[in-house]
């Protein structure tokens, strides 16, 4: 598969969640949780196999993403809730996507939650959502940082610093959807079933701004502060990790025959 074709993947992959968080503002509530499980999880897998069989995602590549989504989990256990919307689990996914591409990030993110809920008992019918936003997350840092080359600048991290701020409000507000579909006691601001898209959207907005944007000031700039602080070291230590892996994968390949591994 070439590089467009993973972005057809990631595109495809990505309409799939898009579907299931708009899904209440077309008059239904949140489909069952077992549908949504079925999206979420069988999307990542999907997108997985696909990057497995171009050879995008290789065995060491592989290996690097159970790595980083195992210390991620570890970092968010040991601060589950984090302060207000807060959690370290951002930076990884913020780097990793940054480095390695849109499609590396967002299966990232996917895993990251994924693993993290297996470490800490958070399996719910949350979970689906959780994958596709936190997915989206590592995709949109590997967007920013597309067609960067070389090791990691100050510029770098000034850019990644805003985009996990961003990001840090867009979670919230995806996440968000979910957790309103189940808050119908106030008029105003609650969901109810066979609302028109209009009422819809006026509600959840503000329904946003009453209960969340505070809490998400927090993720966004705790997101801000982890890659001004810790970014430099964590971007220079994955860029190596590309170029060896790019380096071993140069070498392995026959005279003659390109690398489909570059992002």
């Amino acid at each position: 598969m070439s590089a467009m074709g993973s972005r057809i993947a990631l595109l495809a992959s990505s309409a799939v969640g898009l579907a299931v968080f708009l899904w209440p503002f077309f008059g239904g509530g949140q489909p069952g949780a077992a549908t949504a499980g079925a999206f979420g999880i069988g999307t990542v897998a999907a997108l997985a196999a696909m990057e497995l069989v171009a050879g995008r995602l290789d065995t060491r590549r592989l290996a690097l993403l159970a790595a980083l989504a195992a210390i991620d989990a570890a970092a968010r256990a040991a601060l589950v809730t984090g302060i207000g919307g807060f959690s370290p689990i951002f930076l990884l996914i913020l780097c990793g996507g940054y480095v390695f591409g849109a499609e590396y990030g967002f299966l990232l993110g996917a895993v990251t939650i994924l693993v993290s809920a297996l470490v800490t008992g958070g399996l719910g019918p949350w979970l689906p959502y959780q994958l596709f936003a936190s997915g989206w997350v590592g995709a949109l840092a590997g967007l920013a940082g597309q067609g960067r080359r070389g090791r990691p600048t100050r510029r770098d991290v000034v850019v990644l610093a805003i985009v996990g701020a961003v990001l840090g409000y867009g979670y919230g507000a995806v996440m968000d959807i979910w957790n309103w579909t189940y808050y119908q006691a106030s008029p105003g601001l609650g969901f109810r079933p066979g609302m028109g898209l209009v009422a819809a959207l006026q509600h959840f907005g503000r329904f946003y701004l009453a209960t969340s944007l505070v809490y998400d000031t927090f993720r966004a700039v705790g997101n801000a502060v982890m890659v001004v602080v810790l970014g430099t070291p964590v971007l220079v230590a994955l860029a190596r990790l590309r170029m060896r892996l790019h380096a071993q994968v140069d070498r392995a390949l026959p005279v003659g025959i390109p690398d489909s591994h570059a992002a």
